[in-house]
């Protein structure tokens, strides 16, 4: 299996001050779709932002040369930082105007953009409101299938669905990092599938002693920092003894 990348003591997804919190910030932009008629169902927009991330992680224009390059290692030098906008209508399509890959769900659209500095947002996408992206499932979810990879939601934390989708969007990102170069290419050719469910008291136990990646959010908003909000059960991190089981910090807004 392969190893984290960024060692412990220096990782991004912790909430401690390191030399990362000196270098210069970026985040990475991601718009949902949600029309006044037609919004999305939230399970399936958290779902679609997971595939997202991963998608512009496994994209070749994100690695080596290609044009996302730099700025994806720039962002992942940093803290790792993910933001949730919404868009309908006239927004929606200036938004697809810009560089970035949409992925589509069942139900829902979501736009991931390569990462631009803290305070340098494009004027189409910085116009977009964060605030009030609430979503609900017309049906319950199904069972997530115990063979693939599940993201489990801590079910202590409520969490808006905005929210919830940039947590999602880490925990597809630290169980992406913790594969072999052969898992990652099985899941992209696969179309990264997932499921992402809320995990029942006992479960949601028993998932953050195993030492599955673990989220652990710094509480910009919503939820108080150090708040554990997803655990990223992929079936290659199940089949063998994996990482350490530390608790990965984020610093999502």
């Amino acid at each position: 299996m392969s190893e984290d990348p960024t060692p412990v003591s220096a990782s991004p997804f912790r909430s401690e001050p390191s030399a990362r919190d000196e270098a210069p910030q970026f985040v990475l932009p991601l718009v949902v779709r949600i029309e006044k008629a037609e919004p999305p169902a939230r399970t399936d927009a958290l779902e679609t932002s997971a595939r997202a991330v991963l998608t512009i992680l496994a994209d070749e224009r994100s690695a080596g040369e290609g044009e996302w390059a730099g700025a994806m290692r720039d962002w992942q030098d940093a803290r790792i930082r993910k933001v949730v906008r919404r868009a309908r209508g006239a927004e929606w399509r200036r938004a697809e105007a810009l560089p970035g890959i949409t992925v589509t769900g069942k139900s829902a659209e979501v736009r991931v953009f390569p990462p631009v500095p803290l305070d340098g947002w494009p004027k189409d996408l910085a116009r977009l409101q964060v605030s009030g992206t609430d979503l609900d499932d017309p049906e319950p979810p199904v069972d997530a299938d115990p063979a693939a990879p599940v993201l489990w939601l801590n079910p202590d934390l409520g969490m808006s669905a905005g929210k919830a989708m940039a947590q999602a969007g880490h925990a597809a990102q630290l169980a992406w990092w913790e594969l072999s170069d052969e898992e990652r290419t099985a899941w992209r050719d696969a179309g990264f599938p997932l499921a992402v469910r809320t995990a029942e008291a006992a479960r949601w136990s028993e998932l953050t002693g195993v030492g599955l990646p673990l989220v652990r959010d710094a509480g910009f908003t919503e939820i108080a920092p150090g708040s554990c909000t997803v655990v990223a059960d992929h079936p290659a991190l199940r089949r063998e003894p994996h990482g350490s089981g530390r608790a990965a910090s984020t610093r999502s807004q």
